[in-house]
């Protein structure tokens, strides 16, 4: 199963690193109609196809995601708008 996996640095609090990884989500739910929620420090998300995690350390935020077979050919743009946002961001 293809992933993608990013590690992100940041120098944010975790209160402040968490509504950061709150606007990644909500832009990328939006983006990719995926399903969100917070498990603690971890941003879990879903959709048909493709499910993962957003952890959140106090100086590393984590993007892993399993992909199914029908979003292979998207991996790329999915991994570039993560980047984008977490760019945003994060810096």
């Amino acid at each position: 199963m293809p992933t993608i996996d990013i590690d992100h640095p940041h120098s944010k609090s975790i209160a402040v690193a968490k509504k950061a990884v709150t606007r990644v989500a909500e832009h990328i739910a939006e983006r990719f109609d995926v399903s969100w929620a917070w498990d603690g420090n971890v941003c879990r998300f879903e959709r048909p196809g493709v499910h993962g995690q957003i952890t959140l350390t106090p100086k590393r935020v984590h993007v892993h995601a399993q992909l199914g077979f029908m979003l292979i050919a998207l991996r790329g743009a999915i991994e570039r708008e993560v980047r984008r946002y977490l760019d945003a961001e994060f810096g």
